[in-house]
């Protein structure tokens, strides 16, 4: 009877601490977007020292929001290879099991450069924000591509999700081209990251106040890079860009799914 009473209040303690925490992230949205990032526009005239020191901000405030997340025993996480991350230009590519996945990439990587939904250009807590550090949208048609490859030639870290939203509620994996066209014309290895969230949490098709039943334990493994010469290759021989792409985009899946898998059983 005691164990039961117990996980009851562990439960409805972990409901307000995600209130908590999204109230938070919602007010950290409005102060950065609507009172610093303004006034760093103000007083720094350069345009990249700006986006630089709006990316390090962003950064900065994700590994406390995680934090926060971890402090109220909303989630747990371990991270495996970090140091991989501790790079420059790297091209990114992970799965998306849940909502937080792009938070945890971006306070683990330096200088990052996400591709986001173009939606969050309208959402009133985090448009300021994902202005300010030049980040790039995905209704952008093929000037994605460009805007990707020249963020990985300017050194930055571009962050991506191949699949181009959270996985199903099946778990199935299916990755679009974007990023493997970014690859093969940047001619540019990949750095993968195997993210597994258990239980679920925050999922496609979850509402945030319905936690699971105990606290989610996040394990993301940031991978060897995945070496693209291959594909390239297959550029240098005549074969069309999108026929290679399409190669390289079912290695990914097949890799991805593979790894996810392998994460599942451990």
């Amino acid at each position: 009877m005691a164990e039961g009473w117990r996980a009851t209040i562990f439960y409805l303690w972990r409901v307000l601490a995600t209130a908590v925490c999204f109230a938070v992230f919602g007010l950290a949205g409005i102060v950065l977007g609507f009172v610093y990032f303004p006034l760093l526009n103000l007083f720094i005239w350069q345009r990249q020292r700006r986006i630089g020191l709006a990316r390090t901000t962003i950064q900065t405030s994700f590994r406390l929001f995680i934090g926060l997340m971890q402090l109220l025993r909303v989630l747990r996480y371990e991270v495996i290879g970090q140091e991989r991350l501790e790079r420059s230009g790297l091209l990114i590519l992970a799965n998306h099991p849940s909502l937080i996945d792009t938070v945890f990439l971006m306070a683990l990587t330096g200088n990052a450069v996400g591709v986001l939904k173009a939606q969050l250009q309208k959402n009133f807590f985090m448009r300021g924000v994902v202005r300010a550090a030049g980040y790039i949208f995905n209704d952008q048609g093929t000037a994605l591509i460009d805007a990707g490859i020249s963020a990985l030639q300017a050194g930055s870290n571009l962050i991506m999700f191949p699949e181009g939203t959270r996985s199903p509620v099946d778990g199935a994996i299916h990755l679009k081209r974007g990023a493997a066209t970014i690859a093969l014309r940047a001619q540019h290895n990949i750095t993968p990251v195997i993210i597994h969230c258990q239980p679920r949490m925050l999922g496609k098709t979850d509402h945030w106040w319905r936690v699971p039943s105990r606290a989610a334990k996040f394990r993301i493994e940031v991978m060897d890079d995945i070496d693209v010469t291959r594909f390239s290759d297959e550029l240098g021989s005549g074969l069309p860009l999108a026929v290679a792409a399409r190669h390289l985009t079912v290695f990914l899946q097949n890799y991805f799914i593979e790894e996810v898998q392998r994460h599942v059983r451990i």
